[in-house]
């Protein structure tokens, strides 16, 4: 691993916040940075130690065919976004930036360890799939290459409000959104990190619009993603109140086939009352690091977690 990133790839910010945690039985983390699979969830076994509305909550959640493990994020916490100069493990990423969560988020070529998503970090672009070459000069791509480089991308914004106490001050909010990569900012607002991946998944899945699937005559042609087919995966999703909901769906032990199609886990994350959702990187990149352990979405045929180091992640900061 590559040494130096607290000053130069890997940036992040804190927050305030108060950590506390719903732990299922039968998935309680060993402490490892290693990770293991997880199996099905029992009962909720530890309490949480505030209000719900300002505290973290993991579940595990046990489907016909997949186990999705979720950390919902209240408004109160910050979330940011890091590279790497290579690629690098979740739990590299943690012990670098110091965050207590992460999440693997945008793609990226695995032969060459470049981009192939916008990364943006404090209002600065940090990674351009324009600069891989593999990407930008592969015949089979360019006609979705502008398609590709408008992908939706998670965003954090910084937003001017008028403090409702006075009208001579303004307040400096902190908003999420997801968002095709060429939609203009809201007004009064600052882009300060993005991640780009793709397709959204909710409130409509746009797989065709951004170049992951094509149809001709009503029949599928090309689904970069498989879509349609059960897989480990990873999302993000922003619910009616604000919150966010990070999303890693695991495959079974001894099925290699089982996971969550797209359609599937759009479904999923609206029984959570998320409204909108962003697909991150997944298959073998889907992996959540939490609780000092790093869970992993993706088995091979002898039943073993893929453990896949990748480009960027999604950090949540501990509080200060």
């Amino acid at each position: 691993m590559r040494t130096g990133w607290r000053q130069g790839a890997l940036r992040v910010a804190g927050f305030v916040g108060v950590l506390s945690y719903v732990l299922l039985v039968g998935c309680s983390p060993s402490g490892s940075a290693g990770g293991t699979m997880l199996s099905a969830a029992e009962s909720v076994a530890v309490e949480a130690a505030a209000p719900e509305a300002t505290s973290l909550q993991y579940q595990v959640h046990s489907l016909p065919n997949a186990v999705v493990h979720t950390l919902r994020i209240p408004r109160s916490y910050r979330v940011t976004v890091a590279v790497a100069p290579g690629t690098a493990s979740l739990a590299e990423f943690v012990q670098q930036s110091g965050a207590i969560a992460a999440l693997n988020a945008g793609f990226f070529d695995p032969v060459n360890q470049q981009t192939t998503s916008y990364v943006v970090q404090q209002g600065q672009i940090v990674a351009d799939p324009r600069q891989n070459e593999r990407l930008m000069t592969n015949p089979d791509l360019a006609a979705y290459l502008n398609q590709i480089l408008d992908r939706s991308e998670f965003r954090s914004y910084r937003c001017d409000s008028a403090d409702p106490s006075t009208s001579r001050t303004f307040r400096t909010l902190e908003r999420y959104a997801i968002a095709r990569r060429s939609a203009p900012l809201p007004a009064d607002c600052r882009l300060v990190d993005a991640v780009g991946a793709g397709p959204q998944l909710l409130p409509d899945l746009t797989a065709e619009a951004e170049g992951f699937v094509t149809t001709v005559d009503g029949t599928v042609v090309r689904d970069a993603l498989g879509s349609n087919q059960p897989n480990a995966r990873t999302a993000i999703g922003i619910t009616r109140n604000g919150d966010l909901i990070w999303a890693m769906v695991a495959q079974l032990s001894g099925k290699p086939g089982s996971g969550l199609s797209l359609p599937d886990l759009a479904i999923f994350l609206n029984s959570l009352e998320v409204e909108t959702a962003l697909n991150l990187d997944g298959g073998s990149s889907s992996a959540l690091f939490y609780n000092g352990q790093t869970l992993y979405g993706k088995i091979d045929g002898q039943g073993n977690p893929v453990m896949r180091p990748v480009k960027s992640v999604l950090l949540l900061q501990p509080a200060r």
